[in-house]
């Protein structure tokens, strides 16, 4: 099959890219350096000549509700248009466990947003919502360091690795359109402060963590808001095995 990832020179669509290679299909990437916008639709046509399915990893990194709902819309929009009239048998978007129990805003307003219009489209979809990601605790660290510290909400979470994420987005655009949700997760459950501490700890870095519920996100994401159901497929690679193998089980 020749399958099209939107957004194949990110995060996730980098490992999406070679996984459709490894399961022997033809990748395709659309991004901008492959000549095509997806938010303006310019190089879609052509590049999705003789495309079998496509999944969309695409994201933004701002916060701005109306912005994120803005990008999602216009991205899936043109996707959706360009696979109607090229005859794409499957549409795979890749979303977020939880999205639809926590407030809608910033970047799940956005997820929303595309799932809505990804499954009352024109081609047969498939909404994959995974967890949040190995490396989601070293993010936030990342934006929310302040010098020799960085607060960090005691999200409850069950991360799962990338590359397993890319594996499943694969075998699910080769099968047939699910036309609805099914969610992903890693095998464990997580507190995202302790998964910072130990991804600090293995790159051999010291931070003050200090666990708090004032920031990003509030108390509305407590408790078991952002875990997986009784029905989701468990990954196979763990927190500890991605630590001590980076290089194997992606960024």
């Amino acid at each position: 099959m020749k399958i099209a990832v939107a957004g194949g020179t990110g995060l996730v669509g980098r490992p999406t890219v070679e996984a459709v290679r490894r399961s022997g299909h033809d990748p395709v990437v659309l991004a901008r350096s492959a000549g095509v916008d997806l938010t303006t639709g310019a190089g879609l046509a052509t590049a999705m000549d003789g495309v079998d399915a496509v999944i969309d990893v695409t994201s933004i990194p701002a916060v701005d509700t109306s912005q994120v709902r803005a990008f999602f819309a216009a991205v899936t929009g043109h996707l959706l248009e360009a696979e109607n009239d090229a005859g794409v048998r499957h549409h795979v978007v890749l979303s977020i466990v939880g999205i639809d129990r926590v407030p809608d805003k910033g970047h799940y307003a956005g997820k929303r947003e595309q799932e809505r219009l990804a499954l009352s489209g024109p081609v047969p979809a498939s909404v994959v919502r995974a967890t949040q990601f190995f490396d989601f605790a070293a993010q936030m660290v990342g934006w929310l360091r302040r010098g020799e510290s960085a607060e960090l909400p005691p999200l409850l979470i069950q991360p799962v690795a990338v590359t397993d994420v890319a594996d499943v987005l694969v075998e699910v655009a080769v099968g047939e359109p699910v036309n609805g949700i099914c969610e992903l997760a890693g095998p464990e459950t997580q507190d995202l402060v302790d998964m910072a501490r130990r991804t600090l700890a293995a790159r051999g870095e010291s931070l003050r963590l200090i666990p708090t519920w004032r920031g990003r996100y509030g108390v509305e994401a407590a408790g078991e808001v952002l875990l997986p159901g009784p029905d989701t497929r468990i990954a196979p690679t763990t927190f500890d095995d991605w630590l001590h193998h980076p290089d194997r089980f992606g960024p």
